[in-house]
């Protein structure tokens, strides 16, 4: 008789700890825990190598995790509903156990799928929630409640211990999980996944570098240490968002209770600021839960045709590869292509300026970032590529000065020579504005604009100008205007304004999420 177990499915949700599937599952039998490599997943063209290369980390420490308990992680690799089916000739499959996913339209596609299979085969399918996301929301009316209710909970225990399956093969952790997935360049450096790794992240931060979260997460130099750097392990799951939470709060209140001084006031502000951005990370996901269109179309329709026609692939690759002739622009990019990773307000900026001063459809760019982000979650993704881009209706266009960003952001140059090394040389009256060097300073320093460094893909100005007359012309319109009031009412934050000094809603930041 064939052995009959609770299959818990593991996605985005890479640990035993504050699981509730899979506690739930340990409770009523015989536990097979399971992660399916999906190669179609993988072929998707939001996903990258370096987000693998985190996954394959985390899956491991995983398989290690649960071989504590008593059965390692199985791994297979093909189409999930094919997986089972074969697992089914060995085992009696009682129930799949797994967390709800606000994932891309590939994930939607194929859980509709599952869904179906297990519906034929009379294998009940128990969804738990992970996040402040909400299946089926008909109002944001009481939505920060409901996230309050859900972090404030109890965190899921992890099992003492789950029997092992005898004679079960575990199946080996791929490489790679398809071999069109191209291998990153040696040089590339990205964060390390697992769960041992996002303690030691979140402990770090929490007692050593959240101080300087308020007021240093802007700049792209600072912010590489001030900033949380917990996205990734949010992303995949290696920590809950729950445990997050918790951590912060127990923390805020340890130091409440220590006597007030000036770095005291430092840290609270700091961890309150953190917490806030916390909830705003599912305030985000929300939305492409509620319209799962916000992945490829536009918020508001009244924008739609206004870019998609006037593509420029030369624009576009210049872009991509940091060589732009705007200095903070091009070493962001170069950051972001060799560690996978950048900063809130530079991840904004380098959106606005190819949307704006580019004149790039954000549906051309969101592609490429999304790859290039180890921390990539597609809800928050693209509803920040839609804000940063003018196409959501309700927020104030933001049309960031890369020249005035780059004075204000890296007075001293520090992070674009650094990553821009053909500058290296170029003083500082410069470096901002390289296009303006004389010709005796290039020669000089060695950096001849257009040959070592490029001019200037665009004017920036002139750029700008023309940005905001095609933008006035969709906000004059009365039917776009009565388009954004519906966008607001569906997706807009509810969180009301303090009597004195209004703080900004979610929606009023530049995709200010670690």
């Amino acid at each position: 008789m064939a052995t009959e177990v609770q299959l818990v499915w593991f996605k985005r949700d890479l640990r035993i700890h504050d699981h509730a599937p899979l506690t739930e599952a340990a409770r009523r039998g015989v536990v097979l825990p399971l992660y399916v490599v999906e190669p179609e997943l993988w072929r998707q063209p939001d996903a990258s190598a370096r987000q693998w290369h985190f996954v394959r980390a985390s899956l491991k420490d995983l398989r290690k995790a649960l071989a504590t308990l008593g059965q390692p992680l199985v791994v297979r690799r093909g189409d999930l509903c094919e997986v089972l089916a074969e697992l089914q000739q060995h085992y009696t499959i009682a129930a799949v156990h797994a967390h709800q996913e606000t994932g891309n339209g590939w994930t939607y596609a194929r859980d509709r799928r599952v869904a179906a299979y297990l519906k034929a085969t009379g294998i009940p399918w128990l969804e738990y929630r992970q996040h402040g996301v909400v299946r089926g929301l008909r109002s944001r009316d009481g939505w920060a409640d409901q996230w309050e209710a859900l972090m404030g909970a109890p965190r899921a225990r992890a099992p003492q211990a789950i029997a092992p399956l005898p004679g079960l093969d575990i199946g080996p952790i791929p490489e790679w999980p398809t071999p069109e997935l191209a291998p990153e360049p040696p040089e590339m450096r990205v964060q390390p996944g697992g769960r041992r790794m996002g303690r030691t992240v979140l402990f770090d931060f929490l007692s050593n570098r959240a101080e300087h979260y308020s007021g240093g997460i802007s700049s792209p130099g600072p912010a590489w240490l001030a900033s949380s750097r917990l996205s990734p392990h949010l992303a995949h799951g290696t920590l809950s968002l729950r445990e997050v939470v918790h951590a912060t709060r127990a923390r805020r209140a340890a130091l409440r209770e220590q006597p007030r001084s000036a770095e005291r006031g430092q840290w609270l502000r700091s961890l309150k600021g953190f917490e806030e951005r916390l909830h705003w990370h599912c305030h985000f996901m929300q939305k492409l839960e509620s319209e799962p269109r916000f992945e490829h179309e536009n918020m508001q329709r009244a924008c739609d045709g206004l870019r998609e026609a006037e593509f420029d692939p030369a624009r576009f690759e210049a872009w991509c590869r940091g060589a732009t002739g705007f200095p903070l622009v091009d070493a962001c990019m170069r950051q972001l292509n060799a560690r996978g990773w950048l900063n809130f307000r530079m991840r904004a900026m380098v959106v606005a300026f190819a949307s704006y001063h580019l004149w790039l459809d954000w549906k051309r760019t969101s592609p490429f970032l999304a790859r290039q982000f180890t921390d990539y979650e597609v809800g928050i993704h693209c509803c920040q590529m839609q804000m940063q881009s003018g196409t959501t209706g309700i927020n104030t266009l933001r049309i960031y000065n890369p020249v005035k960003q780059s004075q204000e952001q890296d007075p001293a140059g520090t992070f674009i020579r650094q990553w821009l090394p053909e500058l290296a040389h170029v003083p500082d009256r410069w470096l901002h504005e390289p296009w303006h060097m004389p010709t005796s300073v290039q020669r000089a320093t060695g950096c001849w604009i257009g040959r070592d460094y490029p001019a200037p893909v665009v004017d920036h100005q002139q750029a700008a100008r023309h940005a905001r007359e095609r933008f006035r012309a969709i906000r004059r319109d009365p039917a776009a205007h009565r388009e954004a009031d519906a966008i607001q009412q569906a997706h807009g934050s509810r969180r009301p304004a303090p009597s004195r000094r209004r703080r900004p809603k979610p929606d009023d930041h530049q995709g200010r999420l670690f």
